[in-house]
C-alpha cells in the first residue's frame, strides 16, 4: 500500500488534552484526530475520508505560557463588582490561565488513505499547501521539511530493529501485547514501560434527542495505544515497514 510520509517541525506547540482546563496540558505527540484534521483541511475535504495514520517524533523540552481566559455562566446578569466585561446585559469574568507547550518538535507522519486513488491528491496538498499548515492550535504553524510517497508493506523481521533512542511513537496496543515492539528494560522484568492513552481518531454525529427536538453530539472513536521511547522490534516480529532509505516502522492505526 502507498503512504504519504511527512517530516515536519514546530517551534512551540500544544496538542491539548480535552480533559485539562486550568492548565491546558499537552500530549507528547499529536493525537490521530489532530493529524487527520490537518490532512482534511489542507485537502479542503468537505466529507470524511477514512485513513490510517502513524505518528512518531520528539521534542526538546516543555515550557508554560499564559493566556487570557473568559468565563461566564449562562443567564448571569452583569455585575460591575464581579464581572470584567459586559456583553449586552450579561457579565463575563476575565482572568489568566496557563498553557503547556512542547519546544522544538520534530514529527514523522505516515498517512495511508483507505482510498488509494487520493494518495497523489494528499501528497500535492502537502507539497503546495493552499494556506499555512498548522497542527495543534490554529497558531501552531508546521514547517514541512520533507514529503514523499512511500510503499508500506507488512514484514516478518529477520533481525532486530532499534528506533532512534530520542524518538517516541504511539504504538497500537496489540503490537505491545504480541511483543512486536519492546520498550527499554522490558527484558529486565519491567513490562509495559510506557504511557497508555485513549486517543481520538474520528467521530460520528449521534442524535440523543428526538426527531422533533434533536440533540446532536459527537461520538468519538478512540484507539488505545502506548506512548514510549527507546523502542525496538525483535526478530520474527510482524510489523509494517516503509521503503524509504531509513526504512521506518509504520505504527498504523
Amino acid at each position: 500500500m502507498k503512504a504519504i510520509k511527512v517530516k515536519l517541525w514546530q517551534d512551540l506547540v500544544n496538542y491539548k488534552k480535552s480533559t485539562s482546563f486550568q492548565l491546558k496540558e499537552t500530549y507528547p505527540l499529536p493525537p490521530y484526530s489532530t493529524v487527520i484534521g490537518m490532512v482534511h483541511n489542507l485537502c479542503q475535504y468537505q466529507t470524511y475520508h477514512d485513513m490510517k495514520v502513524s505518528i512518531q517524533g520528539k521534542y526538546f523540552s516543555k515550557t508554560n505560557d499564559l493566556f487570557t481566559r473568559y468565563e461566564f455562566k449562562n443567564g448571569t446578569k452583569y455585575d460591575p463588582k464581579r464581572n470584567h466585561v459586559k456583553v449586552g446585559e450579561y457579565g463575563i469574568i476575565r482572568g489568566i490561565s496557563t498553557t503547556e507547550l512542547l519546544v522544538d518538535v520534530k514529527l514523522t507522519l505516515h498517512i495511508i488513505p483507505e482510498d488509494q486513488s487520493i494518495v497523489d491528491e494528499i501528497y500535492n496538498a502537502f507539497l503546495h499547501p493552499w494556506e499555512y499548515p498548522s497542527l495543534g492550535r490554529r497558531e501552531d504553524i508546521a514547517i514541512i521539511d520533507k514529503v514523499k510517497v512511500v510503499e508500506v508493506e507488512e514484514q516478518i523481521l529477520s533481525k532486530d530493529i532499534r528506533m532512534r533512542k530520542d524518538y517516541g511513537a504511539y504504538i497500537p496496543k496489540d503490537w505491545v501485547e504480541n511483543n512486536y515492539i519492546l520498550f527499554k528494560n522490558r527484558q529486565q522484568g519491567i513490562s509495559d514501560l510506557g504511557t497508555r492513552f485513549q486517543l481520538t481518531k474520528n467521530y460520528e454525529l449521534v442524535n440523543y434527542g428526538t426527531k422533533k427536538n434533536p440533540k446532536v453530539f459527537r461520538k468519538w472513536n478512540k484507539k488505545e495505544v502506548y506512548y514510549a521511547t527507546y523502542l525496538s522490534a525483535p526478530r520474527k516480529s510482524r510489523v509494517y515497514i516503509d521503503n524509504d532509505e531509513k526504512k521506518d516502522i509504520v505504527f498504523m492505526v
